[in-house]
């Protein structure tokens, strides 16, 4: 199969026929970034479909282009990625690009769930008790990471040395990693492609790269995803963030 005819199986398989004939005012630019998407990088690599669509869902958030993160999601949910799963996925992004970035992605995720009828509020889980989001939070974070965090900023003044360590610990992997939808993998798989997309994140990238080998990622599925997010970031910041994690190891 030629590259013009993965590019118009791929398209056919996500998106309606009216769809697919919307070329804009420059067909050009569209056949271009259409045929680079679906016809290359949607077909590299060991990932599969879900996995695909929720690194679009989540770099597409920190770059915030809402139109886009429309389209993925209605893809999503069209082959089956849960409502559940692309929630959990943007929820994730929070500790890293903040709560008002996430805010706006919600609702756009939102309306595309609601136009096709899935029920909002979904079904809540409950949050874990204050007293505890330190305790299991650490439970998650330190076999993968260690206190290497605390001891970063164990200069600081004040309270500071304690308070941004507690807090990571307790928001990331307290309130967030805990919670169900997905599991540990798809969540440091996630994370690290927020990363790469974000940019200027060097010591983050290498950490949360060692971070997913150690939850079971293969170098070869964290290479794929971060390939993944190359027509949504460009290629400086995909060819920074391979060539920070071409060569890691578990230390």
């Amino acid at each position: 199969m030629n590259r013009k005819d993965r590019t118009d199986a791929k398209l056919t398989e996500l998106f309606d026929k009216v769809e697919l004939g919307q070329t804009g005012l420059d067909p050009e630019f569209t056949e271009i970034s259409r045929r680079f998407i679906y016809g290359d990088i949607f077909q590299q690599g060991n990932l599969d479909l879900r996995q695909r669509l929720l690194i679009s869902l989540v770099v597409l958030t920190t770059i915030g282009d809402q139109t886009e993160l429309s389209c993925q999601a209605t893809v999503a949910l069209k082959v089956d990625v849960q409502p559940r799963e692309m929630k959990e996925a943007l929820y994730q992004c929070a500790p890293f690009i903040g709560f008002p970035a996430v805010s706006v992605a919600l609702q756009t995720v939102n309306t595309v769930l609601l136009d096709h009828h899935v029920s909002l509020p979904l079904e809540t889980e409950d949050l874990i008790p204050d007293d505890e989001r330190f305790e299991k939070g650490r439970a998650i974070q330190f076999p993968i990471y260690g206190d290497r965090i605390r001891s970063n900023l164990s200069s600081l003044p004040g309270g500071n040395h304690e308070n941004l360590p507690k807090y990571l610990t307790e928001l990331c992997f307290g309130d967030f990693y805990t919670r169900d939808g997905l599991d540990l993998k798809d969540r440091e798989l996630l994370v690290l492609c927020v990363l790469c997309a974000l940019g200027d994140t060097e010591g983050q990238i290498r950490s949360h790269a060692v971070g997913n080998l150690k939850v079971g990622n293969s170098r070869e599925t964290i290479l794929s995803a971060v390939t993944q997010c190359l027509p949504w970031i460009g290629f400086p910041r995909t060819l920074n963030a391979i060539n920070i994690i071409k060569d890691i190891t578990i230390e």
